[in-house]
């Protein structure tokens, strides 16, 4: 079942990723998704909430993809436009407990979403992108995590970030701690990846929860 929500804004923050708000009506665990579609009878798309979970506004980090079904024409709402969206479901949710959060692109929507539910203590994050305008939310991580934040970046370099791919960060490890929870959100491949790297090093599958976006 799906209601209506009025676009509040709409920022594109760097090119081809934009994040959308609307009011928020409904109550959600951080981690959570939310379905999505432009009228009412179509096809939904799930999204992940990027906010936290007592601010006023939901908010939806997303990639806008030429050739995709509902990107597109989302891109181009213009504030006060209408769209449809389900109630709050999945099981990809965090705890205090401390954990590695573990992000490819806009998987970083619910992990953002964990930590301005205050849900940032005792977290390592883990976060590839292929150009250093693509962290979002960088300081607000950095702030919360400090060195404890690690950005792994494949397309530029700096002396700030790890140059390649967070999988390739893993592999490079001498050690994991088997104890901590692992939880990836990002493409198939990058989760698929990261899971045998995890547990190829130890880490019981049992630790490793994950997200899949598309």
């Amino acid at each position: 079942m799906t209601h209506p929500a009025t676009i509040l804004f709409t920022e594109e923050l760097s090119p081809g990723i934009f994040l959308i708000g609307f009011k928020r009506t409904f109550d959600f665990v951080a981690g959570q998704v939310i379905g999505i579609a432009i009228k009412e009878n179509d096809a939904r798309r799930l999204y992940s909430i990027c906010s936290g979970e007592k601010v006023d506004e939901i908010w939806i980090l997303y990639k806008s993809v030429e050739e995709g079904y509902l990107t597109p024409q989302l891109s181009d709402l213009e504030d006060g436009a209408r769209i449809w969206v389900t109630a709050p479901g999945g099981e990809f949710t965090g705890d205090g407990d401390p954990a590695v959060w573990i992000a490819s692109g806009t998987g970083i929507a619910p992990f953002y979403s964990m930590l301005r539910s205050g849900l940032g203590d005792n977290k390592i994050l883990l976060h590839g992108n292929r150009y250093l305008e693509q962290f979002h939310f960088y300081d607000e991580f950095h702030e919360a995590l400090g060195d404890h934040y690690v950005r792994c970046c494949t397309g530029e370099t700096d002396d700030r970030v790890y140059p390649g791919r967070v999988t390739d960060y893993l592999k490079e490890q001498q050690e994991l701690d088997p104890t901590l929870k692992y939880y990836l959100c990002g493409s198939a491949d990058m989760v698929i990846e990261t899971r045998d790297i995890l547990i190829s090093k130890g880490i019981p599958f049992g630790h490793i929860i994950s997200e899949i976006y598309f």
